[in-house]
């Protein structure tokens, strides 16, 4: 009896011991509301006149236009918009005096006509041009559009609708009307540097001319037609000259490659262009569309452009003088982010160079020489301006701990300056996050694969707790070791600390294909639909938490997004063995039906001998192995992956039966989710998911 009593007690005991653990590792540190509610700062213009900059804060889905001047640089808010209403803010723009601020409110459509409207409000939604005076706070609507650019001689602004540019004066009872008409879709619109003229892109299918067209003649020119696409106009300073990038038989662009492309400068007067300088080989590719200004005409008859002829992405500066290329950012890092002085004389820019995982900034003039460090340490920085008067340093930044805030920086001093320290708010958890520990591992195919570690503050040896991977989507994209600069990794970042302040080892991979590590690195071979090869980065991972002591070898989730959910699609139908439990954020899950649709949105159009190969590629050619949970989320307007992709393979996994599947829908939403609600419904459902099939195993 007293044996049968200390046996039933020692199991009580088990069982006790057993939901205590459980209860510490599903405890939250932090609620997930807290580390979602810092303002999420993009956007960031300077102003022609003084030292003024404006950005746009995203505060829990509210978002509004806030600006601050120099010396100081105190924020204030510009605009008074209250909803979470999914309703985008961008395109900022001065006018020529600084007093106005234009900007565009609301996100372009799909291709059925439909711009967003996450909330399903019964209205209308639309993407237009508006305007808000600086000093006195009234603001107006100019019409519908994007793309809005202000003129450098009169108070105008020209914007782009439907293939068409319009023009309008920037006061509240002005009529925009059709600058001109014209074949082709038209955009990216220039204006000269006298404001007498504007170069444009006219694209027409299978080709694309530039265009100048003058105001005063009311006539257009075309700049050396030809059966290439010619894109991305600069003026010269003198505005007697037009560059621009042609590609060579470019038919469209791939993200495993580049085209060939030429640079062209054209006589404005004689509209003879020549070339000046031709991508070496056929890996510059990827500078024709990351960058947002990949040409720009600089001082003393430099261009300076991006390219990555030479392996890594890199600023160039090609003197027209003398005809001579100048490697501006040599060595085995990355450039993003530049700022061109007002002078024309010097780059301001952003990279990894000396810290791979992280972005800090350089200056380095445009004729060539030293680049110097201008900021260092383990934060991370971007999208610099340097102000024409007072010579201040405005960017963005992070830490680790410290989500994006727009900052400064006097060059004369070395000390950071938050601009808007208040929209950190008071009771934001920085004080219980953790840092993450950079972590290489090496693919079986000899990849070396950077990772950032998350683990919990109170781990200890022999915890046994679960795991999560998570991955990026792009696939171009890198994580790195704090707070992302782009909003959607930002929230992941976010994510990741979250489920680490609830008791999870989390891993996060830059696999193969990403950016910061090099051409090679980028376009590794059999990507994708050709072979799926960087899911190998993703069994190296799973296999490395594993492996750790601190690990229970049994509870190893995936969560990721876009590209990000098909590899965790990818893992769940190969090796569910492996991986215990998935979280599957908008994925792709066959390639082949992907290129069936025609539809891509800037993917490779398969032919039919690779997409048997892009099918095998596929989460869907493994489904019958797929036995571990999973749980599926998009949006029905997504623009980037097609919402069929989810409902073909989650009705190809409900015929098997085999692996047990939840899915959150969320009508009207788009791809990179609107609405802060939604992030929040997402997120809280994703680690609900876990704590059922990782932390308790509950099945």
């Amino acid at each position: 009896m007293n044996k049968l009593l200390l046996q039933k007690t020692g199991i009580l005991l088990l069982s006790l011991i057993f939901i205590f653990l459980n209860s510490i590792h599903g405890k939250e540190s932090f609620h997930l509301e807290e580390i979602m509610s810092s303002s999420f700062p993009s956007h960031l213009k300077l102003s022609p006149k003084g030292d003024l900059v404006a950005w746009v804060f995203n505060s829990k889905g509210k978002r509004n236009i806030w600006i601050a001047q120099g010396p100081d640089y105190k924020a204030k808010r510009l605009t008074s918009y209250h909803q979470d209403d999914g309703q985008e803010i961008g395109d900022l723009e001065f006018n020529r005096d600084g007093s106005i601020l234009v900007y565009v409110k609301g996100g372009s459509a799909n291709r059925k006509g439909e711009n967003p409207n996450p909330t399903s409000d019964p209205k209308e939604k639309e993407q237009a041009v508006w305007a808000v005076h600086i000093q006195e706070g009234n603001l107006w609507k100019i019409g519908k559009g994007s793309s809005p650019l202000c003129s450098p001689s009169s108070n105008q602004v020209v914007f782009q609708n439907h293939g068409n540019i319009f023009l309008s004066d920037v006061r509240p009872d002005a009529q925009p009307r059709i600058l001109f008409k014209a074949r082709g879709q038209n955009s990216a619109q220039q204006w000269s540097p006298d404001g007498t003229k504007m170069a444009f892109v006219s694209y027409r299918e299978d080709h694309s001319f530039i265009g100048i067209f003058d105001l005063t003649e009311q006539s257009i020119k075309w700049i050396s037609p030809s059966v290439e696409r010619d894109a991305y106009p600069v003026w010269s300073p003198c505005g007697n000259y037009i560059a621009f990038i042609r590609f060579i038989e470019g038919v469209r662009s791939s993200f495993r490659g580049g085209i060939k492309y030429q640079i062209m400068v054209a006589d404005v007067a004689t509209q003879e262009a020549k070339t000046v300088w031709e991508c070496p080989n056929a890996t510059g590719g990827f500078a024709q569309y990351y960058p947002s200004e990949p040409l720009r005409w600089a001082h003393d008859s430099h261009l300076v452009f991006y390219s990555e002829h030479d392996k890594w992405m890199h600023l160039y500066s090609f003197s027209l003088e003398d005809d001579n290329l100048i490697s501006l950012t040599p060595g085995n890092y990355e450039v993003e982010d530049s700022f061109l002085t007002s002078d024309g004389k010097k780059l301001i820019y952003n990279s990894n160079q000396d810290d791979m995982d992280r972005r800090h900034l350089w200056s380095v003039p445009v004729s060539g020489g030293e680049a110097k460090r201008l900021t260092a340490g383990d934060g991370i920085e971007w999208s610099p301006v340097l102000t024409s008067e007072s010579k201040d340093l405005i960017f963005l930044c992070s830490t680790a701990v410290q989500p994006a805030a727009p900052a400064f920086k006097k060059m004369s001093q070395g000390e950071t300056n938050l601009m808007a320290p208040q929209e950190i708010p008071a009771d934001f958890p920085s004080e219980k996050l953790v840092k993450p520990q950079q972590v290489i591992l090496h693919s079986p195919d000899g990849y070396t694969i950077h990772c950032q570690l998350f683990v919990p503050k109170d781990s200890k040896p022999g915890d046994s707790r679960p795991a999560v991977i998570f991955m990026h989507g792009g696939p171009i994209r890198q994580m790195l070791l704090g707070w992302h600069m782009r909003g959607y990794y930002h929230n992941a970042y976010a994510m990741n600390q979250y489920l680490t302040g609830k008791g999870y080892v989390v891993l996060s991979v830059n696999y193969r294909s990403g950016i910061g590590y090099g051409y090679e690195f980028r376009n590794a071979p059999k990507q994708g639909p050709r072979g799926a090869s960087e899911y190998q980065d993703i069994v190296a991972a799973g296999l490395y938490l594993q492996r750790r002591d601190d690990v229970d070898p049994g509870k190893v989730g995936l969560w990721g997004g876009s590209y990000g959910g098909y590899l965790t699609a990818m893992g769940l139908a190969r090796d569910s063995d492996l991986f215990a439990a998935g979280v599957d954020l908008h994925g792709v899950h066959d390639w082949s039906l992907r290129g069936r649709r025609r539809n891509g949105g800037g993917w490779d159009i398969y032919g039919d001998d690779l997409m048997n190969h892009a099918f095998q590629s596929s989460p869907v050619a493994d489904v019958e192995f797929w036995f571990s949970p999973v749980l599926f989320v998009h949006g029905d307007d997504d623009r980037n992956v097609d919402f069929i992709q989810t409902t073909d393979l989650v009705h190809r996994l409900k015929r098997l039966g085999i692996a047990h599947v939840e899915t959150l829908i969320i009508p009207d939403e788009v791809h990179g989710f609107l609405c802060h609600k939604n992030w929040i419904q997402v997120y809280r459902s994703a680690a609900d998911f876990f704590d059922r099939f990782l932390l308790n195993k509950t099945q």
